[in-house]
């Protein structure tokens, strides 16, 4: 019985070693997943308060526009940073950044090889399997920015009916509500903070290091070493 706690114990270690990164990250999403829920359930209560509304359930509350919209538009931005991140750091440089390739060919760029040891199955395919493998990351980005640009436009239009609703004016077109600058202010104020953060770390990389950090060059790396 103690070998086995031992080895459930020593097993749990391993993975926590192998997968720390995503596993803290994994746990800091939820967490604050979390108290967004709470804390904007608490906030659209309190603004149904003021305006003599009926106080709404938190299971309902999961449901609205008010918590789709939060929660997406945030997402959306993300995905798209990201994704654009991928795809523009293939081609464009930025001398002396951590952030960008290196100059010359690197390693990243070789053309995989079925005869190379442990490749993943899509290499040992190839043909269009390969092509969409070659670029599955980037796709998936997309993938996940355009279904979170979706459910932002569906939880901001929901929202704003309820809204009209309880104004007792007459309900909006999705078609016109798309024309109109809420949704839009929505998006660009989130897309423009995320630009902001990549060019921060980019430019910022040149100059300053983290030890130990695989996102900064050595402590001791030159300003124009262009790489991590």
């Amino acid at each position: 019985m103690i070998n086995k706690s031992m080895k459930n114990n020593s097993t749990f270690r391993q993975f926590f070693k192998n997968n720390s990164l995503s596993v803290v990250f994994g746990i800091l999403f939820l967490i604050s997943l979390g108290f967004q829920a709470f804390t904007g359930f608490k906030e659209y209560n309190n603004n149904r308060k003021e305006d003599d509304l009926e106080e709404i359930e938190f299971s309902a509350y999961l449901h609205s526009g008010h918590f789709i919209q939060a929660t997406f538009e945030n997402w959306e931005s993300e995905f798209l940073q990201m994704a654009l991140f991928v795809v523009l750091t293939i081609s464009l440089r930025q001398k002396g950044s951590s952030e960008s390739k290196k100059f010359e060919p690197e390693e990243v760029d070789r053309e995989p090889s079925p005869k190379r040891k442990n490749v993943p199955w899509p290499v040992k395919k190839g043909g269009w399997v390969l092509g969409i493998y070659k670029r599955s990351l980037s796709l998936a980005l997309f993938i996940l920015f355009v279904l979170s640009f979706i459910l932002h436009l569906y939880g901001s239009f929901k929202d704003e009916n309820q809204e009209l609703s309880q104004k007792g004016l007459p309900r909006q077109s999705l078609g016109s509500f798309v024309t109109e600058s809420r949704f839009w202010f929505e998006s660009f104020q989130n897309w423009q903070s995320e630009f902001l953060s990549v060019f921060a770390i980019v430019v910022l990389s040149i100059y300053l290091r983290q030890k130990g950090s695989p996102q900064s060059k050595p402590v001791d790396a030159p300003h124009s070493e262009t790489g991590e």
